[in-house]
């Protein structure tokens, strides 16, 4: 069946690695991927990967799109000209949205120009304006959503990187996530850890939240959402921004990978990890599967995210932050 695979992030170590998997196993889809900026010159090293590996396929089957994620208004236009060009049929029907685009800062607070914390901002609030503007257009017998998790959007999971981990402030200070108080000199690196944590463990909470409004809509009910923790992916470029004893330890998980693996599945390259997300995305055999993964094995998540009242306290805090109404979505502000 025809269809369209939205990937944000694009360039990112897991994306690619996804993106590989769905144009060589899936040739009924389109693949949509976006990138803050696909026009900015010299290209980046996995701008021009790529670029490679779309020369390898027809034209149209991998579509690359300019989308900066820390700008809420880019985000909505984006939404809606994806939706016009579904409507028109120039786009086949949304298969399914991979939220996979991420940020972080381990040394102090950035904002966005929203004026918005960036990790939180691009992490979580984006892509809750992507979803929410592009439900109607997708497709209503097995669409589905899968939103990135990791290890550590569970607080009672222990971050050997951080002396911080996930912890949402009460519900009456949830704004601290998006104006959050400025960090304690020398805290920088662990404070920048639990907002990377907390966008995570929004992620999954949103997965929740949703899903019970998907379950309770005719029209929408067998869309579906994920929550996929990918592990730690020893081949990521996102660790430049980690300390270089981490990234050395990285370096060395890479090479020791073929023998690890035989101990934890915990450590992973970005192949292993692109091809769990391929199953989530078009698996037959996960059509109709809700719920948080590790990897493509199913995996309770935080305690936190099974909490209805703090969920849904979250998700009437984000409609607000990035001014939603519902006549820009499909799906209901409140669960009814």
């Amino acid at each position: 069946m025809m269809g369209t695979v939205i990937i944000t992030g694009a360039t990112g170590s897991l994306a690619i690695a996804t993106i590989e998997h769905l144009l060589s196993n899936c040739p009924s889809l389109t693949v949509l991927g976006t990138v803050r900026n696909a026009t900015k010159l010299p290209k980046s090293p996995s701008l021009l990967q790529l670029e490679e590996i779309a020369s390898r396929y027809p034209p149209g089957r991998l579509i690359t799109r300019n989308l900066d994620m820390g700008s809420l208004s880019e985000v909505q236009s984006f939404a809606r000209d994806v939706a016009t060009q579904v409507e028109s049929g120039e786009l086949p029907s949304i298969r399914a949205i991979v939220c996979n685009a991420f940020t972080w800062s381990l040394d102090g607070q950035k904002f966005t120009q929203d004026h918005y914390e960036t990790t939180f901002h691009v992490n979580h609030l984006a892509h809750f304006v992507l979803v929410l503007g592009l439900l109607w257009s997708m497709n209503r017998e097995n669409g589905r959503i899968v939103m990135l998790s990791s290890e550590v959007h569970d607080p009672q999971n222990h971050n050997p990187l951080s002396a911080l981990g996930a912890q949402l402030p009460a519900n009456d200070r949830l704004e601290e996530l998006v104006k959050p108080r400025v960090d304690d000199p020398g805290k920088e690196h662990d404070m920048g850890w639990r907002r990377y944590a907390n966008s995570k463990l929004a992620n999954v909470m949103f997965m929740e939240s949703l899903n019970k409004r998907l379950q309770k809509n005719p029209e929408l009910k067998q869309i579906t959402v994920t929550a996929m923790d990918p592990g730690g992916i020893v081949d990521s470029r996102a660790h430049i921004a980690q300390r270089v004893s981490v990234r050395i330890l990285f370096r060395v998980f890479a090479l020791l990978l073929p023998i690890l693996r035989l101990f934890t599945n915990q450590v992973r390259s970005s192949m292993d990890s692109g091809k769990d997300l391929v199953k989530l995305i078009a698996d037959p055999a996960f059509h109709s599967l809700r719920g948080h993964f590790n990897g493509s094995r199913p995996q309770p998540p935080a305690t936190i995210a099974k909490n209805e009242h703090q969920c849904e306290a979250l998700w009437s805090a984000c409609w607000e932050w990035v001014n939603m109404t519902e006549s820009d979505t499909c799906i209901v502000k409140q669960l009814v």
